[in-house]
């Protein structure tokens, strides 16, 4: 592919502000357009950064040609507020802006999911994740990556205490989860980012789910070949 084009959502969470730096320091991408809520943190030749409230994403997409859109937009039920809140950060949003991508001309798309996700789970959380993933199958990208990380070790610039003592305990109990468990070892966000980046550098057809484990193991990114440009 030549003069790629990303868009990226949720460039200010724990695996967007990673994926963020990777592509614009990645010469395969010759821009790298973000739709947030707050002001660009800083300013680079191949970022273009859009500020909306996101009450029409659709509208609020800059216009131009796309080639492959990553949705790393998420949020909590606590820090949301409430179930619709969350399914609005989760899935209406992403999904407005991708149809909107996909409108102008992107073929790939990469979610970051999560481990359990499943439209029919009883789990509101899950099954949320699961309702994106089906979605996001039917929106007619030429390939989809569809992201399961376990639970994501970073430093987040938001507090989630919950998440801060569930990741002291999988550091510690992480070395007992093998064989099918492996999925649910806790997982460095760089990996997940690191992820993204190289499956989306040579997308192939068809729509594929990555677990976790998968992620940890490398298969998914120990491929990657990152050339660096501006």
């Amino acid at each position: 592919m030549s003069e790629r084009h990303a868009l990226l959502l949720g460039a200010t969470g724990l695996v967007g502000r990673q994926l963020l730096q990777l592509l614009l320091n990645d010469a395969r991408w010759h821009r790298v357009t973000v739709m947030a809520r707050q002001e660009a943190p800083f300013v680079r030749p191949k970022l273009q950064w859009c500020v909306t409230t996101f009450d029409e994403p659709a509208a609020a997409l800059p216009a131009g040609s796309f080639t492959d859109f990553f949705d790393c937009m998420g949020t909590t039920i606590r820090q949301a507020g409430s179930q619709q809140a969350f399914r609005n950060v989760d899935f209406t949003i992403p999904l407005a802006v991708a149809k909107a991508a996909r409108a102008q001309g992107a073929t790939h798309a990469s979610v970051v999911s999560a481990m359990g996700a499943d439209p029919a789970s009883r789990i509101f959380y899950n099954r949320v994740k699961g309702e994106v993933e089906v979605a996001f199958g039917t929106l007619g990208f030429t390939s989809l990556h569809l992201l399961r990380p376990s639970l994501l070790l970073g430093k987040r610039m938001e507090q989630r205490p919950g998440e801060k003592v569930a990741s002291v305990a999988m550091r510690l109990l992480g070395p007992l989860f093998v064989g099918p468990l492996r999925n649910y070892r806790a997982i460095a966000s760089q990996a997940v980012a690191q992820a993204l980046v190289s499956l989306a550098a040579k997308p192939q057809p068809g729509v594929r789910v990555i677990l976790s484990g998968e992620l940890v193991r490398g298969g998914a990114y120990n491929e990657c070949d990152n050339v660096h440009g501006q």
